[in-house]
């Protein structure tokens, strides 16, 4: 693996606009300027994937309700297309990316991050930047965001600063200023169940957030590993690099059941989301991989299919995996009966390719402990059987035995725009 050594990094979050809308504007030209949304068509039941531009001005976003959408504009057009077609288009921008690096991390179907550390010594970020955006817009008619910043997380928060077609730099020492007067909700991975318990609190402003003096206020909410997790990446102490294996490495694992007898209600949903990620993980621990990317897949009686993910940094915890397969779950259900779940680890890496300084983040060290807690646990459980230990309900850190079950710029220029970024 090669690193640059003492040099801010220039790293590129490509986010695409309303990738859904403008891919379904391509199949259909009639769409464009007009208020639709990505949803099921002809019924009030299910929710929205995304919305044009044009209806979210009434407000319509996604994860909102169909029916609560035609509340807000009972003339909205909702459409749906097969999802080969996302992916198609997915295929061809990352396609175009390569052209440029192969150090390349796909966040999602909508997203990638790039080093561009070293292509920045032939051209300056913001030159190459507009090269990218333009091209494809011109050639693939999808237009994305860039953000421009030493970091992924930080990149990722640039990227968000102007919709549609922005490019926006990001550096270390203009976070308090760019950043810390967004809302709360905009920090990147504070899921929606969590920042309304913030502002409920008058934690309504990164700014607030970051304050010494709102931290114990912020505690009573989130784990104090959790909440300096946030503060080193918004300081800029996150992960700077890309590996090649990180985009290489698309093996993906994934298990769906169909059950003769109706899911309904959350309990029993997470129930058997729960087996399937435990049927998953041993997988992944057996294999000897690391994901990045968990996903579940939810079907209602009326074959409405949706897959839902997110990405993380690489990890095998299966406490942290179904934590996560828990939140897109709750996200994403709407009180349907369910006949097939499906749950999928991808972005998979041999945990003996990750860097010895991988950082995840830079987790602290009560991260650590919990990783080693886990081990513990695997071990205990392959002597004694699966439900002989595991965490209890009072705490992810207490253990429970139950062992009776089993017995174009110079060099010079681009030098000080990585000193810039990373001061």
């Amino acid at each position: 693996m090669e690193k640059s050594k003492n040099k801010a990094k220039i790293i590129f979050h490509i986010d695409m606009n309303a990738f859904f809308c403008s891919v379904a504007e391509i199949y259909n030209p009639a769409l464009r300027n007009t208020a639709f949304a990505i949803g099921r068509e002809n019924s009030t039941y299910g929710v929205i994937s995304t919305a044009s531009y044009e209806a979210r001005k009434y407000g319509i976003h996604s994860g909102m309700s169909l029916k609560e959408a035609y509340n807000l504009l009972p003339t909205l057009n909702v459409v749906s297309l097969p999802y080969d077609y996302y992916l198609d288009y997915h295929k061809k921008f990352v396609n175009l990316l390569e052209e440029y690096t192969n150090l390349i991390e796909i966040g999602s179907i909508d997203e990638a991050y790039i080093d561009m550390t070293e292509c920045s010594l032939k051209k300056h970020p913001l030159v190459l930047a507009k090269e990218i955006q333009t091209r494809i817009l011109q050639k693939f008619k999808l237009p994305c965001s860039i953000g421009i910043a030493p970091t992924l997380f930080l990149a990722k928060m640039a990227s968000d600063l102007k919709k549609p077609l922005g490019i926006s730099v990001l550096r270390k020492r203009e976070v308090a200023k760019i950043l810390y007067p967004l809302p709360v909700k905009d920090i990147f991975g504070i899921g929606k169940k969590t920042y309304p318990k913030f502002e409920e609190i008058g934690i309504d402003t990164i700014g607030k957030f970051v304050d010494e003096k709102n931290k114990s206020k912020i505690l009573k909410i989130i784990s104090e590993e959790y909440y300096q997790d946030v503060l080193n990446r918004l300081s800029g102490k996150s992960r700077n690099y890309i590996e090649k294996e990180h985009y290489v490495a698309n093996e993906s694992i994934s298990t769906m059941q169909t059950y003769d007898r109706r899911l309904i209600g959350e309990d029993e949903i997470l129930y058997e989301l729960r087996l399937l990620t435990k049927e998953m993980h041993e997988r992944l621990i057996k294999e000897n991989y690391l994901t990045r990317t968990i996903s579940i897949t939810l079907r209602d009686l009326s074959f409405k299919t949706i897959t839902r993910s997110k990405s993380i940094d690489y990890t095998n915890d299966f406490y942290l995996i179904y934590d996560i397969v828990t939140d897109l779950f709750i996200d994403n259900y709407n009180d349907e009966t369910i006949r097939l779940l499906g749950v999928g680890f991808s972005n998979l890496i041999k945990e003996n390719l990750l860097p010895k300084d991988y950082n995840l983040f830079n987790l602290p060290t009560e991260e650590e402990k919990r990783e080693n807690i886990t081990k513990i646990m695997q071990e205990f459980q392959k002597r004694f059987g699966n439900n002989a230990l595991f965490y209890g309900k009072d705490s992810k850190n207490s253990l429970i035995s139950n062992t009776s079950e089993n017995g174009v710029e110079a060099p010079e220029v681009i030098e000080t725009e990585r000193t810039l970024l990373n001061s």
